[in-house]
């Protein structure tokens, strides 16, 4: 009998736990906002961990409503720092499956899952979205089997799976969002094996404004198309000499020993952006105002940072901004 009473009021003090974190639109002591928000959560790229910059991902609020767009290791923490509770996340925008953009997603469902969460979380992302988060599902099961061993407790994941494609358009909550497949696994010219992977670049078109949110990419005309005329371009950027140059030991040479790049590096020159190339790609678009995140590396200090702004703005005139976690534009 006192066990049955004591599981009964933990019961009541976890309900009363995950009540307080549903309640309200996003945030605890913060109402619906008239104008949108997009908040840098971590604004490393992966794969390591870094000690000053978290894993990539970000928060959109758009009429008081919260989504998230990629969630990188510890995007559960950040919400937290940004006063935003994950119960209040409607959806969740992957850009692709790389581990630096998903692996909050366990923490995600595991935390909604203690906080016994209701209603429909929609996650949208590349194809291969669906197998991803039922493997999440599979793995979370035993837990939610468990629950807090208390009798007749019972806990639906409830998540939505909505795999999209290149020129996919979606409605979410009376607001437009477009995804564009963008260059971050494109194959080497000449190669016409179609890629394992597929990398979105979204659009969402507020009620405010536009934002236009590339993920991982390389130089696209489909991202160019997609960010015409926005207001706002959150852009990836990576120095790749600075990459490379942390990698090589100590005395070696600089690119010029490598003239034809192939493996990581590459990668890191094909299927991501520089600075000058994020500039081409916001004026091209004829963007308002561009964002920088997913550094690789972090900006060492204030030369490298106006380095990268010069780089940018010698493609481009408009507003330009080094992003930092947490920052909200």
């Amino acid at each position: 009998m006192k066990r049955m009473v004591s599981g009964f009021i933990v019961f009541l003090a976890l309900a009363g736990l995950a009540l307080s974190y549903q309640r309200g639109p996003v945030a605890a002591g913060r109402g619906a906002q008239a104008g949108s928000e997009f908040i840098l959560l971590g604004t490393a790229s992966g794969p390591n961990s870094e000690a000053t910059r978290a894993q990539p991902a970000n928060a959109l609020v758009a009429g008081g409503q919260l989504y998230l767009v990629d969630a990188g290791d510890g995007a559960v923490a950040q919400l937290a720092k940004a006063n935003l509770r994950v119960a209040a996340v409607r959806a969740v925008f992957l850009s692709h499956l790389h581990f630096d953009h998903t692996a909050g997603m366990l923490a995600v469902i595991g935390l909604r899952m203690q906080l016994e969460t209701r209603g429909t979380l929609r996650v949208y992302g590349p194809p291969g979205t669906k197998a991803f988060i039922d493997g999440l599902l599979a793995a979370s099961a035993p837990a939610m089997r468990a629950g807090y061993g208390i009798p007749g407790q019972g806990w639906s994941a409830d998540i939505q799976t909505v795999e999209l494609k290149d020129g996919s358009i979606v409605t979410v909550d009376g607001f437009k969002v477009t995804a564009a497949e963008n260059g971050h696994f494109s194959m080497p010219e000449g190669n016409t094996d179609r890629p394992e992977g597929v990398s979105l670049s979204y659009r969402f078109d507020l009620a405010d404004r536009s934002i236009v949110y590339t993920g991982d990419t390389g130089p696209s005309k489909a991202v160019v198309a997609l960010a015409r005329g926005a207001d706002l371009l959150v852009s990836e950027m990576i120095d790749v000499d600075g990459v490379l140059g942390g990698l090589r030991p100590a005395g070696a040479r600089g690119a010029a020993t490598n003239p034809a790049p192939t493996g990581f590096e590459w990668h890191m020159r094909v299927h991501h952006m520089t600075p000058g190339q994020v500039g081409e790609l916001a004026n091209a678009a004829g963007v308002k105002r561009v964002v920088i995140t997913h550094f690789a590396p972090n900006p060492a200090g204030p030369e490298q940072a106006r380095g990268y702004l010069n780089a940018i703005h010698s493609q481009f005139s408009g507003d330009v901004e080094l992003g930092a976690d947490l920052g909200r534009y």
